[in-house]
C-alpha cells in the first residue's frame, strides 16, 4: 500500500510539473472505485488551473481553487506521468490532460477514491477523524507520550492507527522501531519519554529518507516520475530470515493486526 513517502513523492512530482496548469480534459474510464466517482466530473474539471497539490495523510488534495479533487491509491494504486496516446488497459481508471502532459490513475483492486469537494476539504469525514501529520513539528516525544498514555496497544499497531498518527503504515512503522531499538511489541503506554524521543526521531528521519530515495516500490507503486529505490535501503523489512544489519542475529517476522511485522530480537527492547 502507497505509504506517506510514496504519496508525498508523488504530491511533489505532480506540484513540481503541473501547478498552474490548465487542466484541458478528464478521461474517466470507472464509474466507481471505492466509492462511485461523481458524476459529471470530467465535465466539472475540465478548463480549470491547478493552483497546488496537498497531502494529508494519505490522501492527495489537488486544489482548483473553487473546488478540490480528492484522490486516495488505495492498496495498489499510482499516479504517474505517460506520453499522449498511450493506451489504456485494464486498470488504467482516469486521465488527467494538461496540454502535453497526462497524469494518468492506475489502481488494479479498486480500492483508492476519486472525489470532488467543494467545502473545506479538511472537514470531510474521510479526512476530519485524521490524527497528527508526523513530519510536523506538533509531533514531538512530549506529545507521543500523552497520546499513548495508557495504551496497552503494542506500539507497532499504535503506530499505524490513522486516528493517532497519519501515514506511517507497515513498511516504515518496521523501519522505524528498528532505527529507535524498540521492540515492536511493548506496549506503548509502557514506553519511557527518552526512548520516545528515539522513536520521533526515527520516524522522522526514515520518511524523509523514504521520500528522498522516491519512496518504496514494492509490487504496483509507481511515482508519477518512475519507480523509487527506498527498498533497498530497508535495514529489516521483507528481510525475515536474513543477519540483521547491526548486530548480526537472524531478523525476525511475526503478525500484529493481520501485519506482517520485521524486528532484531536482540536489537530491539
Amino acid at each position: 500500500m502507497p505509504e506517506l513517502p510514496e504519496v508525498e513523492v508523488t504530491r511533489r512530482g505532480i506540484e513540481k510539473r503541473l501547478k498552474g496548469r490548465r487542466l484541458t480534459r478528464a478521461v474517466l474510464r470507472a464509474p466507481s472505485l471505492r466509492y462511485p466517482v461523481p458524476a459529471g466530473l470530467a465535465r466539472r474539471l475540465a478548463g480549470r488551473t491547478l493552483v497546488t497539490a496537498k497531502r494529508r495523510g494519505k490522501y492527495l488534495l489537488l486544489d482548483f481553487a473553487s473546488g478540490h479533487l480528492l484522490i486516495h491509491l488505495g492498496m495498489s494504486g499510482s499516479l504517474r506521468f505517460v506520453a499522449p496516446g498511450t493506451k489504456a488497459h485494464r486498470h488504467d481508471h482516469a486521465d488527467f490532460v494538461f496540454g502535453e502532459d497526462v497524469l494518468r490513475l492506475t489502481d488494479p483492486r479498486r480500492f483508492g477514491a476519486l472525489l470532488w469537494l467543494e467545502d473545506d476539504p479538511l472537514a470531510h469525514p474521510l479526512l476530519a477523524a485524521l490524527g497528527i501529520e508526523p513530519l510536523s513539528r506538533d509531533f514531538t516525544p512530549q506529545w507521543l507520550q500523552q497520546a499513548l498514555a495508557g495504551k496497552r496497544v503494542a506500539i507497532k499497531p499504535a503506530l499505524m492507527d490513522s486516528r493517532l498518527i497519519v501515514g506511517i503504515g507497515n513498511i516504515y512503522a518496521s523501519e522505524s522501531l528498528f532505527l529507535a531499538g524498540i521492540d515492536p511489541r511493548r506496549a506503548a503506554g509502557s514506553i519511557s519519554l527518552a526512548r520516545l524521543e528515539r522513536l520521533v526521531f526515527a520516524i522522522k528521519a526514515t520518511l524523509r529518507a523514504a521520500i528522498r530515495a522516491g519512496g518504496s516500490t514494492l509490487r504496483d507503486f509507481c511515482g508519477p516520475e518512475g519507480l523509487g529505490d527506498f527498498q533497498v535501503h530497508h535495514q529489516v523489512y521483507g528481510r525475515a530470515g536474513e543477519a540483521c544489519p547491526r548486530c548480526g542475529a537472524t531478523t525476525r517476522q511475526i503478525r500484529q493486526g493481520q501485519r506482517a511485522t520485521y524486528f532484531c530480537p536482540r536489537c530491539q527492547r
